[in-house]
């Protein structure tokens, strides 16, 4: 089964959706496998970011806008520059993340969560969680 959600995004930051993974995990009934969580979408990624301090998240995101900046000399330009930007953005971080399960739980380091990052918001978005195991 594949578990579906929604979320708003206010703009280009990262987002925790490290709970609504533990919801699909716990759903599941799945004690021991593996977590995938997918975006449909090519302007935005996944990341594994430490959450104790939020201005940790900022300097990801603005490291990423720093190495691949909005602009205007992309040569595809179907929507805006920083569309263009989202899809060089999502295509290096990537769209997919496989986490380990391990007693009904995602196997990540005590100071780690999983974030939805935005590259061309603010959007309407989803992403998805299948969780496979015994």
């Amino acid at each position: 089964m594949v578990a579906t959600y929604k979320l708003s995004t206010d703009g280009n930051r990262a987002f925790d959706i490290t709970g609504d993974i533990r919801e699909a995990i716990a759903e599941s009934g799945v004690e021991e496998g593996i977590a995938v969580v997918s975006l449909p979408h090519t302007t935005a990624s996944l990341g594994i970011i430490s959450f104790p301090d939020p201005l940790g998240l900022i300097d990801v995101m603005d490291e990423v806008t720093r190495l691949i900046p909005t602009r205007v000399d992309f040569k595809h330009q179907h929507d805006t520059p920083q569309d263009a930007a989202g899809h060089v953005k999502s295509t290096i971080i990537g769209t997919t993340m496989s986490l380990i399960v391990t007693n009904g739980e995602p196997l990540l380091g005590h100071s780690q969560k999983v974030y939805f990052m935005e590259h061309d918001g603010p959007r309407q978005r989803q992403f998805h969680v299948q969780v496979v195991g015994r």
